[in-house]
């Protein structure tokens, strides 16, 4: 059984091939691009994938400063890519990229040291400063200098798992719930009705989470950018 639970987070393969670079793909295609020949919002899906880009990009980059703005690229395709994947993991038959934690991994790593690098050479003494918090007590100085290095290295593992234990336990949480619902449909056919009422609400929660969690990722992101521009 608990096998069977996990077998939903493991990465397809189809004659050899993995499938994850394809799933990864994917979410590129489904977007619309505008035409070469006008830069003009021409159908409503345009106007609207337009709208909320602009609607993303300026909340995000509101707090950060000019220099940060030069993320603004990264950060929004980030945010589309990570809202397609993890919207397309919810439909039937699909594969979750973003369940993986190394992939997660993989995206917050390098972005979380960029952040940190781009502090080291811009303003080193600052950078540094996050390590020992002003007034600290002499005797103090060394311990909090090795948990703030610590809690500063903690941050992307942070990222990654949060990504991937919120989408885990929502898609492992709508399987039970569908299959005690299949399981009562012929014992006890008011609570397996009742029991995909809750499957409905709980699709309903993940579609939230799933934008929710694309969202926390990005945003934490730029406040690590903000410390260090």
């Amino acid at each position: 059984m608990t096998m069977s639970l996990f077998d939903q987070f493991m990465s397809p393969i189809y004659l050899g091939i993995p499938l994850l670079a394809l799933a990864l793909t994917l979410p590129w295609i489904l977007f619309p691009s505008p035409s070469l020949s006008s830069r003009w919002a021409n159908n409503r899906l345009m106007t609207l994938q337009s709208w909320f880009i602009n609607r993303f990009t300026q909340q995000i980059l509101t707090p950060l400063s000019l220099g940060g703005h030069k993320w603004a690229l990264i950060l929004t395709s980030l945010m589309v890519f990570l809202i397609t994947l993890n919207m397309l993991g919810l439909l039937p038959y699909t594969f979750t990229p973003t369940t993986q934690l190394s992939l997660n991994l993989g995206l917050a790593f390098p972005l979380w040291l960029a952040t940190v690098l781009i502090g080291l050479r811009n303003q080193p003494t600052a950078a540094l400063g996050h390590l020992l918090p002003e007034g600290t007590p002499t005797p103090l100085i060394p311990v909090l200098i090795i948990i703030e290095t610590i809690s500063l290295f903690i941050r992307p593992l942070a990222l990654g798992v949060r990504l991937t234990a919120n989408l885990t336990a929502g898609h492992l949480l709508m399987q039970l719930t569908s299959s005690a619902a299949f399981a009562l449909l012929s014992i006890m056919p008011a609570v397996a009705i009742l029991t995909t009422i809750l499957l409905f609400l709980l699709t309903i929660l993940e579609v939230a989470v799933a934008m929710i969690q694309a969202y926390v990722f990005v945003l934490l992101l730029s406040l690590y950018l903000q410390e260090n521009v």
